[in-house]
């Protein structure tokens, strides 16, 4: 896979930068997701007037839109410890079980990427989410036996990039599940100007807005080309983040007014000029480009589809006469359309 800027997925770089001075505490302080932020304070603020764990939520959305820092945010203002794991990470019910002997009362366990986790890894989990326990079977076939370890009570974040992978009786067992929007320019300035002022870092309003504009709907990706456009305001410039630096660090990082980079434009044109614009199937797409079909499905497809540029048919992906215009080529209609 390709080391791209806008690579949404969790990198080591990304642990760092999201640390607890940037990452928001608060529901007050979090940006964006008005409808799930609100809905969200009123589960908790129920929950503590009851004494009693909130309920199981389930977070999902492309790559990058904070659902990790939600996770963050509901176990502060629970006043409980968060413990956090992966999907791909839980391989026994051994590890599962190790993870769930540490919980205390009402403390939330955040699973990401919940969509690869075995599923006999998730059939152990369906009576730790209903009734709090967890049942271990010892010994193999004609002397097996299990046992039963009671939980506390606690609230099981998971977070999905993929809520179609998973099955009906996990995802039935949640009792709040919030969808991800992508974000508007106004929010995402927002979220860049605030990181700016924890950075120390001055950047113009102007830049701050241009900067959003081309981070593709992603605060991780704002995050991330800020730092990247820092570095060219600090040896390029006079440390201030203006809209001429962001400008000629967006453009030496092939960032296009769009929020496309290079390998957004790989895609697009490996369709148009070897498929003729399309339809062509995914693993054609993917095996073209040399990137992986469920990179290309999580990653790179959802902001395309989003922003009118590309098309899924019954027959397969299909480029829109929009991304014909962005590029600038001339529109060739496919008998397909």
């Amino acid at each position: 896979m390709s080391d791209r800027i806008l690579e949404s997925e969790k990198q080591m770089e990304d642990f760092a930068f999201e640390d607890k001075n940037i990452r928001p505490d608060s529901i007050s302080e979090y940006i964006g997701q008005e409808d799930v932020k609100q809905n969200i304070k009123i589960y908790v603020e129920s929950a503590k007037m009851r004494e009693e764990s909130l309920d199981h939520v389930l977070l999902y959305g492309p790559p990058g839109l904070g659902k990790t820092t939600l996770a963050n945010i509901i176990a502060n203002e629970m006043g409980v410890n968060l413990k956090t794991a992966s999907g791909p990470s839980i391989e026994k019910p051994g590890d599962l079980a190790a993870i769930l002997s540490t919980l205390e009362p009402n403390d939330v366990l955040f699973i990401d990427e919940i969509h690869r986790m075995p599923s006999y890894i998730e059939e152990i989990l369906y009576p730790a989410m209903e009734d709090y326990a967890l049942d271990i079977i010892f010994g193999g076939e004609g002397s097996s036996r299990s046992i039963r370890i009671n939980l506390p009570h606690f609230t099981l974040v998971g977070a999905t990039t993929r809520v179609g992978d998973l099955t009906s009786p996990l995802r039935d067992r949640f009792g709040i599940i919030c969808k991800l929007q992508y974000y508007t320019v106004d929010e995402l300035s927002k979220i860049v100007e605030r990181t700016s002022k924890v950075l120390k870092v001055p950047i113009e309003k102007e830049a701050a807005v241009e900067l959003a504009s081309r981070s593709r709907g992603t605060p991780r990706i704002a995050n991330r080309l800020f730092k990247r456009v820092r570095d060219f305001a600090l040896v390029e410039g006079n440390g201030v983040i203006d809209l001429d630096i962001t400008k000629m660090a967006l453009e030496r990082l092939k960032i296009d007014d769009r929020g496309l980079d290079e390998v957004d434009h790989q895609l697009l044109l490996a369709i148009i000029q070897k498929f003729g614009g399309g339809p062509v199937g995914i693993e054609s797409v993917a095996s073209t480009i040399g990137e992986e079909v469920s990179t290309i499905e999580d990653v790179y497809e959802p902001y395309l589809l989003q922003q009118g540029f590309l098309k899924r048919t019954p027959r397969g992906r299909v480029v829109t006469p929009l991304a014909y215009e962005h590029l600038k080529i001339e529109y060739q209609n496919s008998i397909f359309n």
